[in-house]
């Protein structure tokens, strides 16, 4: 059981090399950076030669919220959350970013909210 557990982190951690190392290539660029928690879906962009994170935005954000109620991790949460995170870059005048999506393939609700991102006129 552990050994399968060990080869799952593994495997994860590879995906995560892989995707890094595209993205370190253009260093100079901020990183669109996303991450699912299992009720939460979360999105920052990233200055990384100074350690600065520029803008964030997640499900939780009291922006996001309605009549007092959190989103949930859902397809429209992730459109709402790629539109709003595109509207804070605009805001910081940042048009061309690169896209981190972490150990997450990309479909479902991280292909909504990159294409929410995009339709905002974030490019990567």
């Amino acid at each position: 059981m552990e050994q399968n557990l060990i080869k799952r982190q593994m495997k994860r951690q590879k995906r995560v090399w892989r995707v890094r190392k595209q993205v370190k290539k253009n260093s100079s660029l901020p990183r669109f950076s996303v991450y699912k928690s299992n009720q939460h879906l979360f999105a920052q962009i990233i200055d990384d030669e100074n350690g600065v994170t520029l803008a964030g935005v997640g499900t939780m954000s009291k922006d996001l919220r309605t009549k007092g109620k959190m989103l949930k991790k859902s397809k429209s949460a992730a459109k709402e959350v790629g539109a709003k995170i595109a509207e804070l870059a605009k805001e910081k005048n940042i048009e061309k970013v690169v896209f981190d999506r972490g150990r997450y393939k990309f479909h479902g609700l991280i292909a909504e909210l990159a294409g929410a991102a995009r339709e905002a006129g974030l490019k990567f």
